[in-house]
């Protein structure tokens, strides 16, 4: 069981004069470009099997042994608390141990695990307790979750069961005094603007978390995972690329990501229409087509279901291979043309 806490004889409320001169500064980020604030919250999430527990572990590593690596940056070492409950402790103990390889023994005091993990909740009273006295006996700065699900055993569609648990997390981090970084997984479906708004449960999360750390699998062809990050107090971050190399399960950067592809808009028929009247009836199916294409800045396969639909509608007539125009629209834009 753990202690009450002892009454504070501090005063309760201070004037601006105390306030400033009691935090003069701010403290700096724990992992630098502004992704871990000093007691910050960080969440991480993604689909399954993306990645995000490496990440995660690598951000640990580095953040014990104070080193530079995937593209973020320790200002100094700090005590890491890591709460897993998906692999079994000899697995995730060689998964440490294969990362630990390039660093060498930097981060091996400063790296902590809390082997009885699995089991406690941070929803109960308990559970809290449990971590708690982990983070105080690591003399932890900074507890890693993984995942969140793990940890709770509420309805994340429930925005009340959601916030208490936000609660729990809240109150962990204001008496260990550390800052938390928590796996969560997103919704099935994700748009390609979302960010801190794909996690589930996002509605009581927007309400805690400092930074989002988004992973996704651009192509499922390439080797490579796209960072996308959301920061509550820091200057926004470009996508960032990363690459894994299996051998040492360390990622590394591969560059900024480029900007997503411009959206290619619908083609309507009466756009088959006014393309084939730019041709000038009856044209060939590949000619009308790459005219579609450089009107309308579309896709071939798009072209050719606009073609279709046009035909279908009655918009443009198919005969003997070529395509015209009906003949009252065709005279209607001749018509036009004149005028």
């Amino acid at each position: 069981m753990i202690s009450p806490p002892q009454p504070d004889s501090s005063p309760t409320v201070l004037s601006l004069a105390q306030l400033l001169c009691q935090n003069p500064t701010p403290p700096p980020c724990l992992l630098e470009p502004g992704l871990l604030p000093h007691q910050g919250i960080l969440f991480v999430g993604g689909e399954p099997k993306v990645g995000k527990s490496l990440l995660v572990a690598n951000l640990a590593l580095v953040l014990a042994s104070g080193s530079e690596r995937a593209g973020f940056s320790v200002p100094a070492s700090r005590r890491v608390l890591v709460c897993q409950f998906e692999l079994p402790l000899p697995q995730f103990t060689a998964r440490l141990a294969q990362m630990r390889q390039p660093l060498g023994p930097a981060a091996d005091d400063n790296l902590l695990v809390d082997t009885r993990a699995t089991g406690h909740l941070l929803s109960s009273s308990q559970g809290l307790a449990h971590f708690l006295t982990a983070a105080r006996r690591a003399r932890a700065e900074v507890i890693v979750f993984d995942p969140l699900y793990s940890t709770h055993d509420q309805d994340e569609n429930d925005t009340r069961a959601m916030a208490a648990l936000c609660q729990s997390l809240l109150r962990l981090r204001d008496q260990s005094q550390a800052a938390l970084i928590v796996v969560h997984h997103t919704r099935k479906t994700v748009a390609r603007h979302e960010i801190g708004s794909a996690f589930r449960g996002s509605s009581a999360l927007h309400a805690v978390g400092d930074s989002y750390l988004l992973l996704t699998r651009p192509s499922a062809q390439l080797a490579t995972l796209e960072l996308r990050f959301q920061f509550r107090y820091a200057p926004p971050q470009p996508p960032r690329l990363l690459t894994l190399d299996p051998k040492s399960l360390w990622f590394s950067t591969s560059g900024l990501s480029p900007p997503p592809a411009k959206t290619l808009r619908k083609v309507e028929s009466v756009d088959v229409e006014r393309a084939l009247a730019v041709v000038g009836p009856p044209a060939g199916f590949n000619q009308l087509r790459q005219q579609i294409i450089v009107q309308s800045t579309c896709s071939k396969r798009t072209a050719q279901l606009a073609i279709a639909r046009a035909r279908q509608d009655g918009v443009i007539v198919h005969d003997q291979g070529r395509y015209h125009l009906p003949l009252a629209t065709a005279s209607q834009f001749v018509t036009g043309s004149r005028r």
